[in-house]
């Protein structure tokens, strides 16, 4: 089974950190994925780009609308993704708690992803 592990936290929380300690956390995070590479767990993973970044497509009344940024205007922003395979959820979640940004106060969202086939 594949889930989806999506990466928020505060941006202006990471912005105001010492940058030794920013090099610090994306060193574990890459030690993280290293270490799920080499149990045979991931899949595929990616860091955003900043909400700043972010354009959000919608339609109104049948007109496309754009506009900056991201929609909601939220504490938490999605940083990134990790895609991995576990036998079950609570295996998922395992993995999940020991993200380097959880410990920061971010959140790790395990959701499992239904394959393209199963539609």
């Amino acid at each position: 089974m594949h889930y989806m592990l999506m990466v928020y936290y505060d941006e202006e929380r990471w912005a105001q950190l010492p940058e030794a300690q920013r090099q610090k956390i994306m060193q574990e995070s890459d030690e993280f994925r290293q270490d799920i590479v080499t149990s045979g767990h991931f899949r595929a993973s990616a860091r955003l780009q900043p909400t700043s970044t972010a354009t959000t497509v919608r339609e109104l009344s049948s007109k496309r609308v754009i506009t900056d940024g991201p929609f909601a205007e939220t504490k938490e922003q999605l940083g990134g993704f990790l895609l991995i395979e576990c036998k079950d959820l609570d295996e998922a979640i395992s993995i999940a708690s020991r993200f380097p940004m959880v410990r920061l106060g971010g959140a790790i969202e395990v959701r499992p992803v239904i394959p393209v086939s199963a539609r």
